[in-house]
């Protein structure tokens, strides 16, 4: 007889179904109108329904048969494992990897290489292709899963050999068509290397996907991050400003062709390559909607955009206040003309801006998300810092006070003597943190990370 494996339920949230069906944490999901759950996904799919049948398994080892009309509500489970399967592991080895370029000595989890559709779909995770088998593919298409976020980094199939170090990774490309033909909205990466795939190379790239517009809606071009531990890694060098300007002339002439016929620009140049390069941000329109955030494209913008709303909904005062903020090297300064333009309406307050140095992954490193609290205890010690020390939340692992080197945000606070007080990443959050400003959290509505299509009576649900 087949075992059923399961999923244990590891919370129940208060006053939902679940909770009303007597399921405690412990119990096993076995299957859901007598279909094992792969994943999250297809548990998902199969709750999103007016009525369902779910077998659990109480700790006890008795079964529930459990008829369960629901109207499509969400039951109020989450499980030990959040995607309900195993990660899929990346299969490259790719020249550019940061995870390569980690010293030794870390947390286990720094060192895990992810490369999972599905984490695509929840968390915009950005993957190749390489492990993504046709039933992949088919269940994408199926379910209708998008956005699909594809790190390319190049189109010429022999080049993302290299790159990725796989011989299969040229192939994968043909993924692209197949999602393309099935309408799979998708969005791309480009992590630029010098002198591999940038110039001619870069060029051929972007002219390549911009085939795909308009299910293709976005492309970002992200510099690579060097840090000092590189080893007998490939020989990568950091760009110049010459070289930005060059990038940054290239994406705008390629978004200057795209946006008459398409409405959108399509190829994005990160924050990163205008703050080398000197120039100024692109205007709000350019971004199309920020579809990129997460790789960098167009957060300085939005942020000044944030920052200048926030500020001419508030009257100034002469209250006095003196507080630190510390941040990377490369956003120091766009975050002074912020607070410069908060010191005109409140001129009593006082704010010491430290720009980090990443002394612990190299120099080169100038983004905030990589600093670490070691850096900041030894360039804060004995600096001025006011009644608070503001940091902003990207230093901290995700749902933690923990730096990536594993001081934590207690340990911080305490060895500097002064309140260490987390800002979330909006312009309204900054302007609220240096001005002392409480707001109530708003609630937050109700969304699916992906989109699962009205199809439940639709598509037979037997086992593949």
């Amino acid at each position: 007889m087949k075992q059923i494996k399961g999923h244990k339920i590891s919370s129940v949230e208060p006053g939902s179904i679940a909770e009303e069906l007597e399921l405690k944490p412990g119990d096993v999901l076995l299957t859901i109108n007598g279909r094992e759950i792969e994943d999250i996904f297809d548990y998902e799919y199969l709750v999103d329904s007016e009525a369902l049948t779910m077998v659990v398994q109480k700790a006890d080892g008795e079964e529930w048969e459990l008829e369960i009309e629901n109207g499509g509500e969400d039951l109020g489970l989450s499980f030990e494992n959040g995607l309900m399967s195993d990660y899929k592991t990346c299969c490259n080895k790719c020249i550019f990897c940061f995870i390569d370029q980690m010293p030794p000595g870390m947390r286990e989890t720094l060192y895990f290489k992810d490369d999972d559709s599905r984490l695509s779909f929840l968390q915009g995770n950005y993957i190749t292709l390489t492990n993504m088998k046709d039933r992949d593919i088919e269940r994408i298409i199926r379910f209708h899963l998008a956005p699909i976020n594809i790190s390319v980094q190049t189109t010429n199939p022999e080049l993302r050999c290299m790159m990725l170090h796989n011989r299969f990774a040229g192939e994968a490309l043909k993924k692209i068509d197949r999602l393309f033909e099935a309408g799979i909205p998708m969005n791309g990466q480009i992590v630029l290397c010098k002198g591999v795939n940038d110039g001619a190379e870069l060029e051929r790239t972007i002219r390549d996907l911009s085939k795909y517009l308009p299910h293709m809606e976005s492309v970002s071009v992200v510099p690579v991050g060097l840090s000092k531990f590189r080893d007998g890694l490939y020989p990568l060098e950091p760009f110049t400003r010459k070289e930005a300007e060059a990038v940054i002339d290239l994406v705008e002439d390629w978004q200057k062709k795209l946006y008459p016929e398409y409405g959108l620009h399509f190829i994005h140049a990160s924050d990163e390559w205008y703050m080398l390069a000197g120039r100024d941000l692109p205007e709000e329109d350019r971004y199309d909607g920020y579809l990129q955030l997460e790789n960098g494209v167009g957060m300085i913008r939005l942020m000044t955009e944030e920052v200048g709303a926030a500020l001419q909904e508030l009257s100034g005062d002469d209250e006095e206040d003196e507080l630190s903020i510390a941040t990377g090297v490369l956003p120091a300064g766009y975050l002074k003309q912020y607070i410069e333009q908060i010191r005109e309406k409140f001129p009593g307050r006082t704010v010491h801006l430290y720009p980090i140095v990443n002394r612990f992954f190299g120099e080169s490193i100038t983004v905030a998300g990589l600093v670490t609290g070691t850096d900041l205890l030894d360039q804060l010690k004995g600096k001025p810092l006011g009644n608070r020390l503001l940091l902003p939340e990207c230093m901290f692992r995700s749902g933690e006070e923990v730096f990536l080197d594993d001081v934590t945000r207690q340990e911080l606070q305490n060895a500097l003597q002064v309140p260490v007080n987390i800002v979330k990443s909006s312009g309204q959050d900054f302007v609220d943190a240096v001005l002392g400003i409480q707001r109530e959290e708003p609630d937050r509505a109700e969304y699916e990370p992906y989109e699962l299509k009205e199809l439940y009576q639709e598509w037979n649900l037997e086992e593949e």
